[in-house]
Protein backbone atom coordinates (compact mmCIF):
# COMPACT_ATOMS: atom_id res chain seq x y z
CA UNK A 1 0.00 0.00 0.00
CA UNK A 2 1.02 3.44 -0.84
CA UNK A 3 2.58 5.98 2.22
CA UNK A 4 0.25 7.27 4.54
CA UNK A 5 -1.38 10.53 5.01
CA UNK A 6 0.98 11.02 8.47
CA UNK A 7 4.37 9.77 7.04
CA UNK A 8 3.44 12.13 3.81
CA UNK A 9 3.03 15.43 5.91
CA UNK A 10 6.18 14.66 7.80
CA UNK A 11 8.32 14.37 4.31
CA UNK A 12 6.60 17.37 3.70
CA UNK A 13 7.67 19.59 6.23
CA UNK A 14 11.30 18.05 5.83
CA UNK A 15 11.33 18.98 2.34
CA UNK A 16 11.66 15.67 0.98
CA UNK A 17 8.40 15.97 -1.40
CA UNK A 18 6.20 19.10 -2.31
CA UNK A 19 2.09 18.68 -2.69
CA UNK A 20 2.29 18.89 -6.54
CA UNK A 21 4.74 15.72 -6.44
CA UNK A 22 2.50 14.13 -4.84
CA UNK A 23 -0.40 15.33 -6.59
CA UNK A 24 0.86 13.82 -9.41
CA UNK A 25 1.69 10.80 -8.26
CA UNK A 26 -2.29 10.69 -6.76
CA UNK A 27 -3.59 11.37 -10.76
CA UNK A 28 -1.39 9.22 -12.15
CA UNK A 29 -2.72 6.78 -9.74
CA UNK A 30 -6.30 7.73 -10.86
CA UNK A 31 -5.26 7.04 -14.24
CA UNK A 32 -4.28 3.76 -14.11
CA UNK A 33 -6.37 0.63 -14.67
CA UNK A 34 -6.25 0.05 -10.96
CA UNK A 35 -9.02 2.78 -10.84
CA UNK A 36 -11.28 2.05 -13.47
CA UNK A 37 -14.41 2.82 -12.44
CA UNK A 38 -13.61 4.21 -9.41
CA UNK A 39 -15.16 7.70 -10.20
CA UNK A 40 -17.95 9.26 -11.84
CA UNK A 41 -16.23 12.63 -12.15
CA UNK A 42 -12.12 14.08 -11.95
CA UNK A 43 -11.41 16.88 -10.50
CA UNK A 44 -7.67 16.73 -11.43
CA UNK A 45 -7.20 20.57 -12.71
CA UNK A 46 -8.42 21.64 -9.51
CA UNK A 47 -6.71 19.36 -7.47
CA UNK A 48 -3.59 20.69 -9.33
CA UNK A 49 -4.36 24.25 -8.08
CA UNK A 50 -5.00 23.26 -4.38
CA UNK A 51 -1.96 21.43 -4.54
CA UNK A 52 0.02 24.82 -5.69
CA UNK A 53 -1.55 26.79 -3.19
CA UNK A 54 1.33 28.16 -0.29
CA UNK A 55 -1.75 28.46 1.65
CA UNK A 56 -3.02 24.81 1.48
CA UNK A 57 0.60 23.71 2.57
CA UNK A 58 0.23 25.06 6.20
CA UNK A 59 -3.01 23.17 6.55
CA UNK A 60 -3.54 20.06 8.05
CA UNK A 61 -4.30 18.07 4.78
CA UNK A 62 -1.36 20.09 3.04
CA UNK A 63 -2.80 20.17 -0.13
CA UNK A 64 -3.25 16.55 -0.60
CA UNK A 65 -5.36 14.65 -2.81
CA UNK A 66 -8.67 13.77 -1.05
CA UNK A 67 -12.05 11.95 -3.09
CA UNK A 68 -15.24 12.64 -2.55
CA UNK A 69 -18.13 10.37 -2.43
CA UNK A 70 -20.70 11.28 -5.16
CA UNK A 71 -23.69 11.79 -2.73
CA UNK A 72 -21.99 14.71 -1.12
CA UNK A 73 -22.79 18.07 -2.26
CA UNK A 74 -19.69 19.87 -3.71
CA UNK A 75 -20.25 23.55 -4.57
CA UNK A 76 -21.08 24.01 -8.16
CA UNK A 77 -21.09 20.40 -9.24
CA UNK A 78 -23.93 18.12 -9.57
CA UNK A 79 -24.63 15.68 -6.97
CA UNK A 80 -25.77 12.13 -8.77
CA UNK A 81 -25.35 9.76 -6.00
CA UNK A 82 -24.09 6.84 -8.40
CA UNK A 83 -27.76 7.19 -10.23
CA UNK A 84 -28.68 8.45 -13.73
CA UNK A 85 -32.06 9.55 -12.35
CA UNK A 86 -30.02 12.90 -10.68
CA UNK A 87 -27.11 13.35 -13.66
CA UNK A 88 -28.82 16.06 -14.69
CA UNK A 89 -29.41 17.63 -11.33
CA UNK A 90 -28.83 21.43 -10.69
CA UNK A 91 -25.42 21.94 -9.45
CA UNK A 92 -25.09 22.22 -5.51
CA UNK A 93 -24.87 25.86 -4.15
CA UNK A 94 -22.38 25.38 -1.15
CA UNK A 95 -20.25 22.36 0.02
CA UNK A 96 -21.80 19.82 2.08
CA UNK A 97 -20.53 20.49 5.82
CA UNK A 98 -18.23 17.59 5.51
CA UNK A 99 -16.86 18.99 2.70
CA UNK A 100 -16.49 21.78 4.12
CA UNK A 101 -14.72 21.02 6.39
CA UNK A 102 -11.86 19.00 4.60
CA UNK A 103 -11.46 21.95 2.14
CA UNK A 104 -10.48 24.34 5.01
CA UNK A 105 -8.41 21.43 6.29
CA UNK A 106 -6.86 21.77 2.55
CA UNK A 107 -7.53 19.20 1.03
CA UNK A 108 -7.32 19.20 -2.38
CA UNK A 109 -10.13 17.14 -4.09
CA UNK A 110 -9.33 15.11 -6.75
CA UNK A 111 -12.55 13.05 -7.74
CA UNK A 112 -15.64 12.51 -6.92
CA UNK A 113 -15.99 8.63 -6.62
CA UNK A 114 -18.26 6.16 -7.80
CA UNK A 115 -20.83 4.25 -5.38
CA UNK A 116 -23.80 1.78 -5.37
CA UNK A 117 -26.77 3.87 -6.45
CA UNK A 118 -27.95 5.68 -3.80
CA UNK A 119 -25.99 4.07 -1.44
CA UNK A 120 -28.36 1.26 -0.90
CA UNK A 121 -26.07 -2.09 -0.98
CA UNK A 122 -23.26 -3.46 0.67
CA UNK A 123 -21.70 -5.14 -2.58
CA UNK A 124 -20.79 -2.05 -4.36
CA UNK A 125 -21.62 -2.78 -7.73
CA UNK A 126 -23.05 -0.12 -10.10
CA UNK A 127 -24.67 -1.10 -13.67
CA UNK A 128 -24.70 2.72 -14.53
CA UNK A 129 -21.17 3.92 -13.93
CA UNK A 130 -19.47 -0.19 -13.86
CA UNK A 131 -18.04 -1.32 -10.62
CA UNK A 132 -14.36 -0.64 -9.64
CA UNK A 133 -12.12 -3.57 -8.81
CA UNK A 134 -11.45 -4.36 -5.32
CA UNK A 135 -8.10 -3.91 -4.30
CA UNK A 136 -6.21 -7.24 -4.12
CA UNK A 137 -3.47 -7.21 -1.48
CA UNK A 138 -1.71 -10.36 -2.95
CA UNK A 139 -1.31 -9.69 -6.75
CA UNK A 140 -2.61 -5.58 -7.17
CA UNK A 141 -5.72 -4.58 -8.37
CA UNK A 142 -6.98 -6.27 -11.68
CA UNK A 143 -4.80 -9.80 -11.20
CA UNK A 144 -7.05 -13.12 -10.53
CA UNK A 145 -10.70 -13.21 -10.46
CA UNK A 146 -11.91 -9.79 -10.28
CA UNK A 147 -13.34 -8.58 -6.99
CA UNK A 148 -16.35 -7.13 -5.92
CA UNK A 149 -15.26 -3.72 -3.97
CA UNK A 150 -17.98 -3.18 -1.37
CA UNK A 151 -20.30 -1.16 -0.99
CA UNK A 152 -21.87 1.51 -0.83
CA UNK A 153 -18.92 3.05 -0.60
CA UNK A 154 -16.91 1.47 -3.74
CA UNK A 155 -14.79 4.40 -5.63
CA UNK A 156 -13.77 5.97 -2.34
CA UNK A 157 -11.86 3.09 -1.01
CA UNK A 158 -10.31 2.24 -4.39
CA UNK A 159 -8.97 5.47 -4.75
CA UNK A 160 -7.33 4.98 -1.23
CA UNK A 161 -6.00 1.61 -1.23
CA UNK A 162 -5.23 2.05 -5.19
CA UNK A 163 -2.60 5.57 -4.28
CA UNK A 164 -5.39 8.15 -6.18
CA UNK A 165 -6.40 10.12 -2.58
CA UNK A 166 -4.83 9.76 0.99
CA UNK A 167 -8.66 10.11 2.04
CA UNK A 168 -11.51 8.58 0.97
CA UNK A 169 -15.02 10.89 2.11
CA UNK A 170 -17.86 8.27 2.15
CA UNK A 171 -20.78 7.37 4.27
CA UNK A 172 -21.96 4.49 6.38
CA UNK A 173 -25.23 3.88 6.78
CA UNK A 174 -25.28 -0.17 7.74
CA UNK A 175 -21.63 -0.56 6.86
CA UNK A 176 -20.86 1.03 3.50
CA UNK A 177 -17.25 2.74 4.89
CA UNK A 178 -16.16 -0.44 6.66
CA UNK A 179 -17.44 -2.98 4.19
CA UNK A 180 -15.12 -1.61 1.59
CA UNK A 181 -12.71 -0.92 3.85
CA UNK A 182 -11.87 -4.47 4.46
CA UNK A 183 -12.39 -5.32 1.13
CA UNK A 184 -9.62 -3.15 0.08
CA UNK A 185 -7.20 -3.78 2.88
CA UNK A 186 -7.41 -0.45 4.24
CA UNK A 187 -8.79 1.90 7.44
CA UNK A 188 -11.94 2.60 7.77
CA UNK A 189 -13.78 4.75 10.84
CA UNK A 190 -17.25 5.20 11.26
CA UNK A 191 -17.79 7.89 13.85
CA UNK A 192 -21.00 8.07 16.27
CA UNK A 193 -23.53 9.50 13.88
CA UNK A 194 -24.17 12.96 15.61
CA UNK A 195 -20.71 14.18 15.85
CA UNK A 196 -20.14 14.83 11.47
CA UNK A 197 -22.94 16.85 9.97
CA UNK A 198 -25.01 14.36 7.03
CA UNK A 199 -26.46 18.00 5.52
CA UNK A 200 -25.99 18.65 2.06
CA UNK A 201 -25.61 14.70 1.11
CA UNK A 202 -28.49 12.72 -0.51
CA UNK A 203 -30.04 10.62 2.39
CA UNK A 204 -30.49 6.87 2.90
CA UNK A 205 -31.80 6.71 6.39
CA UNK A 206 -31.76 9.93 8.57
CA UNK A 207 -31.67 7.65 11.46
CA UNK A 208 -28.59 5.58 10.72
CA UNK A 209 -26.17 7.36 8.25
CA UNK A 210 -22.60 8.51 9.42
CA UNK A 211 -20.49 10.92 7.09
CA UNK A 212 -17.06 9.15 8.09
CA UNK A 213 -14.27 8.52 5.36
CA UNK A 214 -11.39 5.69 4.39
CA UNK A 215 -7.51 6.16 5.05
CA UNK A 216 -4.64 4.34 4.98
CA UNK A 217 -3.55 3.94 9.02
CA UNK A 218 -5.33 4.21 12.08
CA UNK A 219 -3.36 7.43 12.71
CA UNK A 220 -4.86 9.30 10.06
CA UNK A 221 -8.10 8.56 10.83
CA UNK A 222 -7.94 9.91 13.81
CA UNK A 223 -6.91 12.95 12.04
CA UNK A 224 -9.80 13.16 9.56
CA UNK A 225 -11.70 12.34 12.05
CA UNK A 226 -10.92 15.37 14.18
CA UNK A 227 -11.24 17.54 11.15
CA UNK A 228 -14.67 16.21 9.92
CA UNK A 229 -16.12 16.27 14.00
CA UNK A 230 -14.37 19.74 14.65
CA UNK A 231 -12.97 18.17 17.80
CA UNK A 232 -9.99 16.63 19.58
CA UNK A 233 -10.00 13.21 20.26
CA UNK A 234 -8.50 12.89 23.91
CA UNK A 235 -5.48 10.85 23.15
CA UNK A 236 -4.25 7.61 25.45
CA UNK A 237 -0.56 5.84 25.05
CA UNK A 238 -1.69 3.40 27.63
CA UNK A 239 -1.02 -0.35 26.27
CA UNK A 240 -3.29 -2.60 25.28
CA UNK A 241 -2.89 -4.92 28.60
CA UNK A 242 -4.87 -1.52 30.54
CA UNK A 243 -8.21 -1.92 28.00
CA UNK A 244 -10.94 -4.38 28.73
CA UNK A 245 -11.79 -6.40 25.37
CA UNK A 246 -14.32 -8.90 24.26
CA UNK A 247 -15.47 -10.88 21.27
CA UNK A 248 -19.08 -11.56 21.04
CA UNK A 249 -19.84 -14.46 20.38
CA UNK A 250 -23.68 -13.95 19.25
CA UNK A 251 -24.00 -13.78 15.39
CA UNK A 252 -20.57 -11.89 15.07
CA UNK A 253 -18.78 -15.45 14.16
CA UNK A 254 -21.09 -17.11 12.53
CA UNK A 255 -20.64 -18.42 8.87
CA UNK A 256 -16.96 -17.13 8.71
CA UNK A 257 -15.38 -17.86 5.64
CA UNK A 258 -12.13 -20.28 6.19
CA UNK A 259 -9.62 -17.62 5.45
CA UNK A 260 -11.29 -15.16 7.31
CA UNK A 261 -11.86 -16.78 10.21
CA UNK A 262 -7.68 -17.78 10.35
CA UNK A 263 -6.69 -14.14 10.14
CA UNK A 264 -9.20 -13.57 13.00
CA UNK A 265 -7.73 -15.58 15.74
CA UNK A 266 -4.43 -15.18 14.42
CA UNK A 267 -5.00 -11.71 15.65
CA UNK A 268 -6.37 -12.53 18.57
CA UNK A 269 -3.69 -14.40 19.45
CA UNK A 270 -1.63 -11.62 18.71
CA UNK A 271 -3.11 -9.52 21.01
CA UNK A 272 -2.95 -11.52 23.88
CA UNK A 273 0.68 -11.67 23.40
CA UNK A 274 0.78 -8.12 23.33
CA UNK A 275 -1.00 -8.31 27.10
CA UNK A 276 -4.45 -7.74 25.93
CA UNK A 277 -7.07 -9.17 28.25
CA UNK A 278 -10.38 -10.99 25.92
CA UNK A 279 -12.97 -12.24 27.12
CA UNK A 280 -16.11 -14.06 25.10
CA UNK A 281 -19.68 -12.68 25.80
CA UNK A 282 -23.11 -12.99 24.23
CA UNK A 283 -24.72 -10.00 23.31
CA UNK A 284 -28.92 -9.61 23.89
CA UNK A 285 -30.93 -9.65 20.94
CA UNK A 286 -32.65 -6.98 19.12
CA UNK A 287 -36.52 -9.05 18.87
CA UNK A 288 -38.30 -7.06 16.56
CA UNK A 289 -36.46 -5.52 13.45
CA UNK A 290 -38.49 -6.66 10.55
CA UNK A 291 -36.53 -6.94 7.11
CA UNK A 292 -37.08 -3.40 6.13
CA UNK A 293 -35.45 -1.89 9.26
CA UNK A 294 -35.41 1.86 8.81
CA UNK A 295 -33.42 2.22 5.79
CA UNK A 296 -36.46 1.15 3.27
CA UNK A 297 -39.21 3.49 4.90
CA UNK A 298 -36.58 6.73 5.22
CA UNK A 299 -35.24 6.25 1.73
CA UNK A 300 -38.89 5.62 0.20
CA UNK A 301 -39.90 8.23 2.22
CA UNK A 302 -37.50 10.38 -0.02
CA UNK A 303 -37.86 8.66 -3.73
CA UNK A 304 -41.10 8.24 -3.76
CA UNK A 305 -41.37 11.31 -5.94
CA UNK A 306 -38.61 10.28 -8.24
CA UNK A 307 -39.75 6.51 -8.13
CA UNK A 308 -43.14 7.88 -9.67
CA UNK A 309 -40.95 9.55 -12.32
CA UNK A 310 -37.72 7.65 -12.96
CA UNK A 311 -38.56 4.11 -12.00
CA UNK A 312 -37.59 2.25 -14.68
CA UNK A 313 -34.40 3.82 -14.62
CA UNK A 314 -33.21 2.90 -11.06
CA UNK A 315 -31.03 -0.20 -10.57
CA UNK A 316 -33.63 -2.88 -10.71
CA UNK A 317 -31.77 -4.34 -7.57
CA UNK A 318 -31.84 -1.00 -5.75
CA UNK A 319 -35.29 -0.05 -6.27
CA UNK A 320 -36.95 -3.32 -5.21
CA UNK A 321 -35.35 -2.47 -2.02
CA UNK A 322 -36.57 1.39 -1.66
CA UNK A 323 -39.84 0.03 -2.59
CA UNK A 324 -40.02 -2.38 0.48
CA UNK A 325 -40.56 0.75 2.50
CA UNK A 326 -43.93 1.43 1.37
CA UNK A 327 -44.91 -1.78 2.75
CA UNK A 328 -44.03 -0.93 6.77
CA UNK A 329 -47.19 0.67 8.52
CA UNK A 330 -47.25 3.24 10.67
CA UNK A 331 -47.35 1.74 14.13
CA UNK A 332 -44.51 -1.21 12.86
CA UNK A 333 -41.95 1.89 11.83
CA UNK A 334 -42.49 3.40 15.65
CA UNK A 335 -42.55 -0.36 17.20
CA UNK A 336 -39.48 -0.68 15.32
CA UNK A 337 -37.74 2.64 16.88
CA UNK A 338 -39.15 1.92 20.18
CA UNK A 339 -37.52 -1.57 19.91
CA UNK A 340 -34.37 -0.39 19.23
CA UNK A 341 -34.44 2.34 21.99
CA UNK A 342 -34.89 -0.59 24.26
CA UNK A 343 -32.24 -2.81 22.72
CA UNK A 344 -29.29 -0.05 22.85
CA UNK A 345 -30.20 0.00 26.24
CA UNK A 346 -29.58 -3.70 26.95
CA UNK A 347 -26.39 -3.35 24.84
CA UNK A 348 -25.18 -0.65 26.68
CA UNK A 349 -25.50 -2.41 30.13
CA UNK A 350 -23.89 -5.58 28.56
CA UNK A 351 -21.08 -3.30 27.34
CA UNK A 352 -20.46 -1.40 30.41
CA UNK A 353 -17.69 -3.62 31.48
CA UNK A 354 -15.35 -3.51 28.47
CA UNK A 355 -13.52 -0.09 26.36
CA UNK A 356 -14.01 -2.34 23.00
CA UNK A 357 -15.31 -5.40 20.90
CA UNK A 358 -13.40 -7.40 18.46
CA UNK A 359 -15.17 -9.09 15.69
CA UNK A 360 -14.38 -9.46 11.75
CA UNK A 361 -15.84 -6.71 9.79
CA UNK A 362 -17.39 -8.75 7.22
CA UNK A 363 -17.69 -12.53 7.40
CA UNK A 364 -16.92 -13.57 3.98
CA UNK A 365 -13.97 -12.49 1.43
CA UNK A 366 -14.63 -10.02 -1.54
CA UNK A 367 -16.97 -12.40 -3.22
CA UNK A 368 -16.06 -12.48 -7.26
CA UNK A 369 -17.42 -10.15 -9.83
CA UNK A 370 -18.91 -12.65 -11.82
CA UNK A 371 -21.09 -13.89 -9.09
CA UNK A 372 -23.00 -11.31 -8.82
CA UNK A 373 -22.78 -9.41 -11.76
CA UNK A 374 -25.95 -7.18 -12.73
CA UNK A 375 -28.66 -8.97 -15.08
CA UNK A 376 -27.88 -8.50 -18.69
CA UNK A 377 -30.83 -10.11 -20.79
CA UNK A 378 -28.96 -12.90 -22.19
CA UNK A 379 -29.77 -15.60 -20.11
CA UNK A 380 -32.76 -15.59 -17.79
CA UNK A 381 -31.59 -18.23 -15.78
CA UNK A 382 -28.13 -16.93 -15.15
CA UNK A 383 -29.43 -13.57 -14.07
CA UNK A 384 -31.88 -14.86 -11.58
CA UNK A 385 -29.38 -16.89 -9.91
CA UNK A 386 -27.17 -13.94 -9.95
CA UNK A 387 -29.32 -11.89 -8.42
CA UNK A 388 -29.85 -14.51 -5.69
CA UNK A 389 -26.29 -14.55 -5.02
CA UNK A 390 -26.36 -10.83 -4.80
CA UNK A 391 -28.86 -10.66 -1.78
CA UNK A 392 -27.08 -13.65 -0.36
CA UNK A 393 -24.02 -11.68 -0.08
CA UNK A 394 -25.20 -8.39 0.72
CA UNK A 395 -27.00 -9.52 3.72
CA UNK A 396 -23.60 -11.11 4.85
CA UNK A 397 -21.46 -8.30 4.40
CA UNK A 398 -24.00 -6.12 6.29
CA UNK A 399 -24.55 -8.37 9.46
CA UNK A 400 -21.43 -7.69 11.30
CA UNK A 401 -21.32 -3.73 10.49
CA UNK A 402 -25.21 -2.88 10.41
CA UNK A 403 -25.47 -3.67 13.92
CA UNK A 404 -22.78 -1.18 15.00
CA UNK A 405 -25.09 1.19 13.11
CA UNK A 406 -27.99 0.07 14.57
CA UNK A 407 -26.76 0.41 18.25
CA UNK A 408 -25.70 4.08 17.18
CA UNK A 409 -21.96 3.23 17.97
CA UNK A 410 -18.72 3.75 16.64
CA UNK A 411 -16.55 1.15 14.99
CA UNK A 412 -13.04 1.16 13.17
CA UNK A 413 -12.18 -1.49 10.54
CA UNK A 414 -8.48 -2.20 10.22
CA UNK A 415 -6.77 -5.26 7.91
CA UNK A 416 -5.51 -8.10 10.11
CA UNK A 417 -4.54 -9.86 6.78
CA UNK A 418 -0.62 -10.85 5.87
CA UNK A 419 0.87 -10.27 3.15
CA UNK A 420 0.21 -12.59 0.21
CA UNK A 421 -3.78 -13.01 1.95
CA UNK A 422 -6.95 -11.12 0.67
CA UNK A 423 -8.35 -8.90 2.35
CA UNK A 424 -9.86 -9.29 6.17
CA UNK A 425 -11.13 -6.27 8.26
CA UNK A 426 -10.92 -6.16 11.94
CA UNK A 427 -13.55 -4.63 13.65
CA UNK A 428 -12.99 -2.43 16.87
CA UNK A 429 -16.39 -1.01 18.05
CA UNK A 430 -18.45 0.14 21.15
CA UNK A 431 -21.35 2.28 21.74
CA UNK A 432 -22.27 5.98 21.17
CA UNK A 433 -19.37 8.54 21.96
CA UNK A 434 -16.66 5.98 22.83
CA UNK A 435 -15.32 7.06 19.42
CA UNK A 436 -11.66 8.35 21.27
CA UNK A 437 -11.54 5.02 23.46
CA UNK A 438 -11.96 2.96 19.62
CA UNK A 439 -9.10 5.01 17.95
CA UNK A 440 -7.07 4.92 21.05
CA UNK A 441 -7.13 1.18 20.90
CA UNK A 442 -7.20 0.86 17.32
CA UNK A 443 -4.05 2.68 17.56
CA UNK A 444 -2.28 -0.03 19.70
CA UNK A 445 -4.24 -2.63 17.61
CA UNK A 446 -2.44 -1.44 14.74
CA UNK A 447 1.05 -1.37 15.74
CA UNK A 448 0.47 -4.72 17.31
CA UNK A 449 -0.38 -6.07 13.95
CA UNK A 450 2.43 -4.84 12.00
CA UNK A 451 4.54 -7.12 14.36
CA UNK A 452 3.37 -9.85 13.26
Amino acid sequence: MAQDLDTTRRMLLAGQTSAPLEMERAIAAAQAPACRHAFTRTLFDEARARAADPAAARLPLAGLAVSVKDLFDIAGQPTPAGSVVLADAPPAAADAPAVARLRTAGAAFIARTNMTEFAFSGVGVNPHYGTPAAHDARFGALQGPVRVPGGSSSGAAVSVAAGAAFVGLGSDTGGSIRIPAALNGIVGFKSTARLVPTAGAVPLSHTLDTACAMTRSVRDALLVHQILAARTVTRSSAPLSCYRLAVPRTVFLDALDAPVARAFERSLQVLARAGACIAEIDLPPMHEQPAYGFSAPESYAWHRHLLARDGARYDPRVRTRIEKGAALLAWEYLALVHERQAWIARMQACLAGFDALLSPTVPILAPAWEQVAPADGQDAARDAARDAEFFRVNTLLLRNTSAVNLLDGCALSLPCHLQGELPVGLMVWHAALHDDSVLNIGLQIEQALQKQ
